[in-house]
This record gives C-alpha cells, sequence and structure tokens, in this order.
C-alpha cells in the first residue's frame, strides 16, 4: 500500500486535520503533496514519513490531542486501551548494549529484533532504518530515539511488537537537543496506523513521565519492562481523567 495516493479528503481524515488544516499546509509548502491538473494527490509513503517526524516535534497538549483523537478513531487498534503489553517482553529488552556508534546501534538492535524471531528480513530491516535517520534522525529531547523503518508492510515481519536497548556509552544521534542518545525504542509495526499510534504513545509517555529517567535507573530489564508498562497506565489514566473532566 506505499504506492496509494490519497486524495484531500481522504489525507485531512487519515491525518485527523480538516481538509482547511491540509489546504494550509499545501499552500505553506509544510506537507508532501502532488498536484494532478487542479487536484492535490497525496502519495502515502511521503504522508506517513512526514506524520512520523510531525509526531516525533509535537509539543505536549498537540500530541495529547492526536493521540486521543487517533485513539477514538481507530478503536480496534487497541480493545483494552493499554498496547505495550502485547507488544513488547522482557526478552526483547537489552539493559546494557555495547554499541560506540550510530551504526552499530542499528546493526545491534536489528540483531535483538531477530531473536523475537519475528523479523522477516534482518538485512531488510537494518537498510530501512538507515534509510529513514537518512532522512532525519529519530532521536527526540531526554535522550531517546524512536527507531523504525523507512516504510512499514505487513511481509517485514510476523507481528508487531516492540524492541528496546539502553546503551552502555553515550551515543550522538543526532537529537534537537544536542545531547546524546541512550535510549532506544525499536518500532516493528506491520501497518502505519499501528504504527502512528504507537509512535505517539510513546512520545507522549516520554514527555508527560518519569520514564526516561526511570529507565536510565532500572537495574535490569525486567525493571526496565515495568518501567514501560507504568508509565503507559499512567498516560491512560491521565487521559481518562480528563475525558471525566
Amino acid at each position: 500500500m506505499p504506492y496509494r495516493l490519497f486524495n484531500l479528503d481522504e489525507v485531512a481524515k487519515y491525518l485527523h486535520l480538516t481538509p482547511e488544516d491540509v489546504t494550509k499546509r499545501v499552500k505553506d509548502g509544510v506537507i508532501p503533496f502532488e498536484k494532478r491538473g487542479e487536484r492535490f494527490v497525496f502519495r502515502k509513503s511521503d504522508i506517513d514519513l512526514w506524520a512520523s517526524r510531525r509526531i516525533l516535534a509535537l509539543p505536549e497538549p498537540r500530541l495529547a490531542d492526536y493521540h486521543q483523537k487517533f485513539r477514538q478513531s481507530h478503536p480496534e487498534i487497541s480493545a483494552d486501551e493499554a498496547i505495550l503489553s502485547e507488544l513488547l517482553t522482557r526478552g526483547a529488552i537489552d539493559s546494557a548494549m555495547t554499541a560506540k556508534t550510530k551504526a552499530s546501534l542499528l546493526r545491534d538492535i536489528v540483531d535483538l529484533a531477530d531473536k523475537t524471531k519475528q523479523v522477516c528480513s534482518p538485512r531488510e530491516l537494518v537498510e530501512s532504518l538507515v534509510q529513514r535517520e537518512s532522512l532525519g534522525s529519530t532521536a527526540v529531547p531526554g535522550g531517546l530515539a524512536l527507531l523504525h523503518p523507512r516504510v512499514h508492510e505487513p511481509y517485514m515481519f510476523t507481528a508487531s511488537f516492540l524492541v528496546v536497548g539502553r546503551s552502555m556509552q553515550e551515543i550522538h544521534f543526532g537529537a534537537p537537543d544536542g545531547h546524546p542518545t541512550t535510549l532506544f525504542v525499536l518500532l516493528c509495526c506491520q501497518d502505519d496506523r499501528s504504527h502512528l499510534h504507537t509512535l505517539a504513545r510513546l512520545c507522549l509517555m516520554a514527555l508527560t513521565t518519569e520514564m526516561l529517567a526511570q529507565l536510565r535507573q532500572a537495574p535490569d530489564a525486567k525493571s526496565m519492562l515495568d518501567c514501560l508498562l507504568a508509565a503507559e497506565q499512567a498516560v491512560l489514566s491521565r487521559a481518562k481523567s480528563k475525558r471525566r473532566d
């Protein structure tokens, strides 16, 4: 599906924006589009990359709004709302990665993902991660990188899952705050909707909880898993409280 084209209304619905919002972004040149006669069309692969970049850069209030709208529009993605417990196991967490460079980190985290037996082609996954990083770093302020492939196709994985790594050495990964990165989450999703939803949730967890500090201090993989699950529950509880208010 990466070659699918959206029309204006379709891309607005996909991005949880109004057609007027999309039109303004087209006029401002901040969203990728093509012109076919008098119509604007949007290539899905370009939109997915743009959406991922947008999520990584959103401030907390807008990110929370996006996360809420996405969850309401796609309840089938997570019937019980929590998703990390389904995507992550202790065996997919390495609390002491030895990589010293960006390139070696990408290789090592794919090796960790391959141990789940759900990666169809480790070599292709490494190449896709490198391609994605060449278009802009997936690192965010606070020492976290949210790694993901350039495109999301069902054939890449047998199921959606996450891999988490903590490096023993600081790695300069291109974070916007200029600081090095030590925490890495690899999102391996079979479809773009699951990817964008999971990416938004992880960003919200990083911005609104003590997750990053707790992950850096956690003594082992089990403790890191507990930190992640607790941070997700904190985000969900906060969202429920706001809905009641």
